[in-house]
Parts: structure tokens; C-alpha cells; sequence
């Protein structure tokens, strides 16, 4: 049995909290610090102080929140993980941005929490998957124009037909992430109409696949080659 003052916290509480991260086969748990922290196979015991407003329960369950999911796993992330993480944390309605500001401040001298703080102003809930939310990090890490996550489309009518994953509406260039879901049956079908009906109302349509989040300076310069030819220029150097 853990101490009740014990909470599931870093990849544990993400997978109970329904935040996609790093797959982790340990149990994480984090629980306030003692001479001799319980030792356990496979479970990996965190002794850090914690705030009330720390602890959510599910099911009666004791886990991390939202906000100091974000500040634990900040010092294990990459940047662009860690947005990942963020976004999600917001769009399930696990945290906001305030909650996190404070969390972050509390965190302070913490390993990792200068990239935590680092990330808030990246931080977007209207991303809908991790894979977006990394493609975007890197969009914007360097001089393109700031991209627009669930950008809607409209067609010639003005009524909205579609979401582009990330997208430059004045430029009319759109960045979409293929899933492995969407190589087969229903979701190619679906997702072939949602391109012809992008083409169709002028915009340029640039996918990704898993491959490419390992090679972000391929993504960048594709864009930054859309860009270019839908007539954006880059910023004169200083």
C-alpha cells in the first residue's frame, strides 16, 4: 500500500488524465518527501512537495492535475513534447493558462522549469492531436509566419466545409499530419473529399506523416517553399 498523501504523477497520471506522451512501463507516483521513500518493483516513487491544488481524483483515484502534469514532465520533455503535453492538458479542460502561469512560478529553481515557462506562450488548445502540436512547434521556432491551428475552410458560399490541421490563410497554404487512421477505409475517403474541397477553393495543401516528425528541418523548408510560392517573403535580416 502507498501512503495516502501518494498521487500518480508524471506518464502514470498522463495516461489516466487521457494526455498522449511517451509510453512508459513504470508506475509513476509522487508523494511529499520522508527520510525513506517506499521502494517498489516497477514503480518509480517521486518525493516532491505538493500543493492541494495539485491532486485531482478520478474515480477516487489520487493523481497529479493538469497544470502540475505540465511542470513534471518538463524536466524529461523536448520542447516540442512538451507542448504536446500543454495542449492537450488544455484542450481536455485538465488546467488554463493561468493555472498554468502559477504552477510554473511555484515550480521555480525546478529542473526543467525554464523550459516550462519557456513553452507557455506556445501553448494552443484548439491543436487536436500531439503530432499537430509537435508540426507546429517547429513551424513556428523559426522566421515563418506565425501558422493557425484548425484553421476552418469555407467554400464559395461562405459556409465552413472543413479544418485544416494548421494552416496560413493568407497565403492559402495548409499543413496537414497523416496518422497511420487515415490510410485506410472511411478516414481515406473522407479525407480525399476534404483535400479535393481545399483545391478546390485555392489552397495548397502540404501533408506530413510520422516520418517527417523526426526530420523537422524537411518540414520547414517545405513550407517555407509553399510560402515562397504563394508570394510571402521572409522578413529582411537585421
Amino acid at each position: 500500500m502507498l501512503p495516502s498523501d501518494a498521487a500518480f504523477s508524471h506518464w502514470t497520471a498522463a495516461a489516466l488524465l487521457g494526455v498522449p506522451s511517451r509510453n512508459c512501463p513504470s508506475i509513476h507516483v509522487v508523494l511529499a518527501p520522508r527520510i525513506v521513500l517506499p521502494q517498489r518493483r516497477e514503480l518509480v516513487v517521486h518525493g516532491r512537495a505538493l500543493l492541494p491544488e495539485d491532486i485531482d481524483e478520478i474515480d477516487g483515484v489520487r493523481v497529479t492535475s493538469g497544470a502540475r502534469l505540465y511542470v513534471d514532465l518538463a524536466e524529461y520533455l523536448t520542447p516540442a513534447e512538451l507542448v504536446a503535453v500543454g495542449d492537450a492538458a488544455l484542450r481536455l479542460g485538465l488546467t488554463d493558462a493561468d493555472a498554468l502561469s502559477r504552477r510554473v512560478v511555484a515550480a521555480a529553481g525546478r529542473r526543467g522549469v525554464a523550459r516550462a515557462r519557456d513553452c507557455l506562450p506556445r501553448l494552443d488548445a484548439r491543436a487536436q492531436s500531439a503530432p499537430e502540436s509537435v508540426v507546429r512547434y517547429w513551424l513556428n521556432s523559426h522566421d515563418l509566419p506565425p501558422v493557425t491551428p484548425q484553421l476552418p475552410i469555407s467554400d464559395e458560399h461562405g459556409r465552413v466545409v472543413a479544418h485544416a490541421d494548421l494552416g496560413y490563410e493568407e497565403w492559402r497554404v495548409l499543413v496537414e499530419y497523416e496518422g497511420r487512421q487515415h490510410g485506410a477505409g472511411e478516414q481515406f475517403d473522407r479525407d480525399v473529399e476534404r483535400y479535393s474541397r481545399m483545391a478546390a477553393q485555392g489552397w495548397l495543401v502540404i501533408r506530413f506523416g510520422r516520418e517527417h516528425l523526426r526530420r523537422p528541418q524537411v518540414m520547414i523548408q517545405r513550407v517555407r517553399q509553399a510560402l515562397l510560392s504563394r508570394g510571402w517573403r521572409p522578413p529582411p535580416r537585421v
